[in-house]
């Protein structure tokens, strides 16, 4: 479908701005892409709308579909390769009936490709228009993870243990035609990867133990077991993974980093790969940078109703610090693509210092720093000041001359943006002090202060509403007393709040992903006056309370009456306010 059309409806119905929809039609022409692809890479519409919108302009039902109900017998009507190559899976077949689900039901070679099908099984031929993330649903039950081991394990060939297999490197997850002995080794790795991407694991860990290889996934914050090898395979697939990644395979005894880009779905994938030396051998973990996981817009995170308000006032300033705060694994690097996502237009010159590149994204100039050679945050940002920058990203403010610098480059017409450590947004003015920053500086240079945790987001499939006990109830009462009537506004008495116990969906986890959870504080004259008489935590807490701000207990509460997640685990997250 062109491009155009798709594009005019989704501003229409204010589901894109105008100005980023001027981006995206520039974005198709130099990538070659179709903008639904670009679309649901940056995540910037939910993919149903996407799939209900182009299923009323082409006049084709839409169907929600459930991959449980796609069984082998099905599967086996359309071929992996035809579904892949054109976007087409089955949905049921009758004796006289096959109907199919289609990204593009416009494509006239798919629609050839089934016609071929339907006319070769004899029956008549229905069509659907599907979600993007329905089509992967199913297209992840050709390649069940557990069959594929369990065939390559089949032609592997026992060994001592010893010595390092040799390999000619390749970034492609199979070789066409690699060496006999090989090509189960190539066929295991290959196989845990597109795993790790169709599950949505953050990380890999292959990890040797005493009498087996264990390989675990780190899924929505939580380590878990996906297959278990003989111990024989440590060394010939930790070999495979090192060649990937261009890494020194005779090298055991000290740790080592490297980074790879393969394709996996039809889309690119970098893994981030560093081994470690331990008494069983060497263990490898992989950081899986999936951009159509970590990249997200505000929405998808969790951002709502007044925090985003501010946030997009925030964005409107021509210069100021936006700073992030949380512990580690809390989604402060994610917050920041996204901002970059919304600021990423052409008249804006964008420069990044990062530690590491996590996701390369188009329009932007990224820089990693090596402190190796002496290219550190503080270096970089020197070096950054005189590209002529709009716009500066230092991944993490770590010490005093970096916070110096950062807050210079605000003061000088920059929009900075950046990571901080502290406990809650509010803490952002005494650590910048801490790092002998100048307080008469901070009221000119600060903009917007944030601080995010990420919670469990509970299966929407098997969530049950309950009564909350009398303590959560007292908790609840007390959050939403602090909160502005606006701000609270739709939540009703008497109060339900929501668990999951598990089912076929979520894998008995009771969850599917994270949502983060926000507080955000701004610059104002009244904040700007309590740090010019003399930085003071508790007339700070205050000016929040005056702002209305919104803390992460309270946004976390809000969510949790929403069904969203479970107000227990706001309740560890968070302190009290």
């Amino acid at each position: 479908m062109n491009a155009k059309i798709i594009l005019d409806e989704l501003v229409r119905q204010k589901l894109l701005k105008p100005e980023l929809a001027a981006q995206l039609t520039k974005d198709v022409e130099v990538s070659k892409k179709s903008v639904e692809d670009i679309i649901h890479e940056r995540q910037l519409v939910d993919g149903v709308q996407i799939a209900q919108l182009k299923a009323r302009l082409l006049n084709i039902p839409y169907k929600k579909l459930v991959a449980e109900d796609v069984g082998e017998e099905l599967l086996k009507l359309i071929p992996e390769e035809i579904a892949m190559n054109y976007r087409v899976v089955p949905i049921t077949k009758t004796k006289d009936l096959l109907t199919a689900g289609m990204l593009n039901p416009d494509d006239e070679p798919a629609q050839e490709v089934l016609r071929f099908i339907a006319k070769k099984g004899k029956v008549d031929l229905g069509v659907y228009l599907i979600s993007r993330s329905d089509f992967d649903l199913v297209l992840r039950k050709y390649n069940p993870y557990s069959n594929e081991i369990r065939a390559a394990l089949q032609f592997v060939k026992p060994t001592d243990g010893k010595g390092a297999s040799t390999y000619t490197r390749t970034v492609k997850l199979e070789e066409d035609n690699p060496a006999t002995e090989e090509a189960p080794i190539i066929r295991i790795v290959a196989s845990t990867l597109r795993e790790a991407v169709i599950q949505k694991a953050s990380d890999i860990h292959i990890e040797p133990q005493r009498n087996r290889l264990r390989i675990r996934f780190r899924i929505d914050g939580d380590l878990q077991e996906v297959s278990a090898l003989p111990v024989e395979l440590h060394q010939p697939i930790i070999s495979r993974v090192k060649v990937m990644a261009e890494l020194l395979i005779d090298e055991t005894r000290r740790p080592q980093d490297g980074r790879f880009r393969t394709v996996i779905l039809g889309r690119d994938i970098d893994f981030r790969v560093a081994t470690f030396p331990t008494p069983a051998g060497e263990k490898v973990a992989l950081r899986v940078l999936d951009p159509t996981t970590g990249l997200k817009g505000l929405g998808a995170l969790g951002l709502t109703g007044s925090n985003m308000d501010i946030i997009n006032d925030g964005l409107e300033k021509p210069f100021g610090m936006i700073l992030i705060t949380g512990p580690t694994g809390s989604g402060k690097s994610t917050t920041l693509y996204a901002l970059m996502q919304i600021m990423n237009k052409e008249n804006v010159n964008i420069v990044s210092l990062e530690d590491p590149v996590e996701y390369y994204m188009d329009g932007l100039n990224q820089s990693q720093v090596r402190h190796d050679i002496g290219y550190t945050f503080a270096s970089g940002l020197r070096q950054i000041l005189r590209q002529d920058p709009d716009i500066i990203m230092i991944g993490e403010i770590r010490d005093a001359e970096t916070a110096e610098l950062a807050v210079h480059a605000a003061l000088t017409g920059h929009i900075v943006l950046s990571t901080l450590h502290t406990n809650n947004a509010t803490g952002v003015v005494s650590r910048l002090a801490d790092m002998k920053v100048d307080s008469f500086l901070l009221p000119s240079s600060l903009n917007l202060m944030m601080a995010q945790r990420l919670i469990p987001r509970l299966c929407e499939f098997c969530k049950e509403a309950d009564d909350p006990p009398e303590a959560l109830e007292q908790i609840i009462k007390k959050e939403l007393e602090k909160m502005r009537p606006d701000v609270k506004k739709g939540i009703e008495t008497p109060w339900k709040i929501y668990h999951s116990k598990g089912c076929a969906k979520c894998k008995n986890k009771g969850y599917t992903g994270r949502v983060a959870i926000f507080e955000v504080f701004k610059m104002t004259a009244e904040l700007a006056e309590i740090i010019d008489s003399g930085i003071n935590d508790n007339k700070i807490q205050e000016e929040a309370k005056r702002q209305g701000m919104l803390t992460l207990r309270g946004d976390g509460i809000m969510k949790a009456l929403a069904g969203l997640i479970p107000i227990e685990e706001v309740i560890k997250e968070t302190a009290e306010s």
